[in-house]
């Protein structure tokens, strides 16, 4: 028995033998072939585990700017046990944007996912596909179009009106005022009842639990950092904070889901169409047999969570971040109410349709986006094998677009990291005695609100209420800092780069637009 089976043995050793070395062989073969077909983006030296995590910062758009700075335009890193390429200039977003549009026109959550109970949901967040491209075209038509936009002038003149009523009362009693509180306020507000104008106008407390809400959320969010969000502890909530923010979830989850059962149970029968909020138009959606694509009340919710969270963290904080700098350069400051004199009078408010004759308003928000873009750091994921600058770039691959980068990139433009409005006016026409705008889009080294089909749905009403709450602010008052001359916008950079620290000032009136 034991003879024939090491005869067995013996006969089969040899093709045992020729299996292994021909698989050995075609695994040297294929390594071989790999490597000198596949020509990667550089990458700065990793370290077992973490990968390089050690050379990031809390400033993630500045720590990736400096590593290009010495690895390229294009680069890999790793955080833990993810990998990104890293897009720093414009050249090469151009190729993405353009030529690869279609290639990288996904996005992955970047956030902590493993506590969102609408994952797999989102608009702004998710894959390209049916229903991101359903979505992209209601918003272009229906839900955040020209002509609804249009609709909500009023509520945005009112919300700008109860602003500067507010800090006017600040003005009289000579006290500060929490300049970013108030932006906060007027932003939520604003976007509250352009989506549910039927209930936060009537209702002050929902409103105020809406908003609390959001901004727990944001907090708790907020409170991740790079290594929870990427690293080996993102699927580990050692400190609890995954189950605080799937708790504050829920609980907007319950509130919005009362508010969307009091929309469906007092819905009003031949209701005009401007009349119609934006809850009213996804209600309708949802309902619709014939629809593309089936809303699920999930999918309503995220894409709610998405725009609400959007006013607070970036709206709001870009109006803060103009602010800011037009504290800080007080000739600037000037120079724009001046040119809104000329334009407005001395007799009443600038408005919305006053912003196309006031170049340099356009120019002062031109330049603050470019410094402080809302989203310094664009999420995508390539869908297909590709090559991006000379380097191949697998499928799947995460990429990380440096916004903040590309717009300070002193290759394009000149002293860049100053705030110089003037760069952004070009072509004066005597006849009419105004400057064009100088567009840089095209070749993508101004990206702030992203490029290609990607590119931000909300960007039209985020300049809207710029130009307006920005112009009006700057005709109505001169500010001091609370406790110095100059605000330090170089401490509130932050994670994303787009929520800057408290703004603590006194208002002191110039023009009282309500004095009769």
């Amino acid at each position: 028995m034991a003879s024939s089976f090491n005869q067995v043995i013996s006969d089969g050793l040899p093709v045992f033998m020729s299996i292994i070395s021909f698989l050995i062989v075609r695994w040297f073969i294929k390594s071989f072939s790999k490597s000198k077909s596949n020509v990667f983006p550089p990458s700065p030296p990793a370290l077992p585990i973490i990968g390089h995590l050690y050379l990031l910062s809390s400033r993630l758009p500045e720590s990736l700017q400096n590593l290009a700075n010495r690895y390229g335009p294009l680069m890999r890193i790793r955080i833990g046990a993810s990998a990104f390429v890293v897009v720093s200039n414009a050249t090469v977003a151009k190729e993405i944007f353009k030529a690869h549009d279609i290639d990288f026109s996904s996005r992955y959550e970047p956030g902590p996912t493993e506590y969102n109970i609408y994952k797999g949901t989102g608009f702004v967040t998710g894959p390209y596909g049916a229903y991101w491209r359903f979505m992209k075209k209601l918003c272009a038509t229906k839900l955040l179009a020209g002509a609804q936009l249009d609709r909500f002038n009023h509520i945005r003149e009112q919300e700008i009106e109860r602003l500067l009523r507010s800090l006017m009362k600040s003005s009289r009693e000579g006290a500060a005022c929490d300049l970013g509180l108030e932006l906060a306020a007027m932003a939520n507000n604003v976007t509250f009842r352009m989506t549910m104008s039927k209930k936060f106008s009537e209702n002050a407390s929902e409103a105020k639990r809406m908003r609390k809400s959001i901004v727990e959320i944001m907090e708790l969010a907020g409170k991740f950092g790079i290594n929870e969000l990427f690293g080996f502890l993102k699927k580990i909530d050692l400190f609890g904070k995954g189950k605080n923010l799937r708790e504050a979830l829920w609980r907007y989850d319950a509130l919005l889901e009362e508010i969307m059962k009091d929309y469906e149970d007092n819905e009003m029968n031949g209701r005009e169409n401007a009349d119609r909020d934006l809850m009213d138009i996804l209600l309708e959606t949802y309902r619709d047999v014939d629809a593309e694509v089936k809303l699920t009340r999930n999918q309503i919710k995220h894409f709610l969570l998405e725009l609400f969270t959007a006013s607070v963290d970036s709206t709001s904080a870009a109006v803060q971040w103009a602010m800011a700098q037009l504290i800080n350069h007080p000739d600037v400051l000037k120079k724009l109410r001046d040119e809104i004199k000329s334009i407005v009078g001395s007799s009443r408010l600038v408005t919305e349709s006053d912003v196309p004759k006031i170049p340099y308003l356009q120019a002062v928000v031109k330049e603050s986006l470019r410094l402080h873009p809302p989203g310094p750091i664009i999420h995508r994921e390539c869908t297909t094998d590709c090559k991006i600058n000379g380097y191949d770039i697998k499928a799947r691959t995460k990429t990380l677009i440096n916004c903040h980068a590309i717009m300070r990139d002193p290759e394009i433009w000149k002293e860049p990291n100053e705030f110089i409005p003037e760069r952004f006016l070009v072509n004066f026409d005597e006849k009419n005695g105004q400057y064009q705008m100088e567009m840089k889009s095209q070749d993508f080294s101004y990206i702030p609100f992203g490029g290609g089909r990607r590119g931000c749905s909300g960007a039209a009403h985020a300049y809207t209420v710029m130009h307006a709450t920005i112009g009006a602010l700057v005709q109505c008052f001169d500010w001091k800092v609370k406790g110095g001359d100059k605000v330090d916008i170089d401490v509130g950079l932050g994670f994303t780069g787009a929520t800057a620290l408290p703004l603590i000032c006194y208002p002191i009136t110039q023009f009282d637009p309500f004095v009769a």
